[in-house]
């Protein structure tokens, strides 16, 4: 990523952060219309859920200027959510859902500029994200 698209992220995420609550909403509302499959993967109950989902996007968005700083704790997110049942498939689903959300709750602030640079920070980080997962799936293949 270049440094103006850093920056765009995480100006954009400001603004998003201050509707958190609605935001994380929309998030799941989304993500469970477009892949009705993965709801099963959540709890009932989502306010511990969305309040996640927000505090993670603040630390990835934060240290997007020092990816290194962050991959340690997405590794260890992957890694998780393979234990949860996440597939390499259901990244491009949140993905999806995370772009629409930003386009809602951003509103004349999502330009193309932002769509794209949020596009590149999620394909780093979920091409890493599935990366670790799959290493995780291949040592445990092998432990069995």
């Amino acid at each position: 990523m270049t440094p103006n698209q850093i920056e765009l992220v995480q100006d954009s995420f400001a603004k998003v952060a201050a509707i958190s609550d609605k935001a994380a909403e929309l998030f799941y509302g989304r993500l469970f219309e477009i892949a009705p499959q993965v709801r099963a993967l959540f709890p009932d109950e989502m306010t511990e859920q969305r309040k996640k989902l927000m505090a993670t996007l603040a630390v990835v968005v934060n240290g997007l200027s020092s990816l290194d700083t962050i991959l340690p704790a997405a590794s260890a997110l992957a890694k998780r959510h393979v234990h949860y049942g996440a597939e390499p498939a259901h990244y491009a689903v949140v993905g999806e859902a995370l772009l629409w959300t930003l386009e809602r709750g951003l509103g004349a602030s999502w330009t193309p500029d932002v769509a794209a640079a949020w596009a590149a920070a999620y394909t780093i980080l979920s091409e890493f994200m599935i990366g670790e997962a799959s290493s995780d799936r291949r040592v445990e293949a092998a432990s069995k």
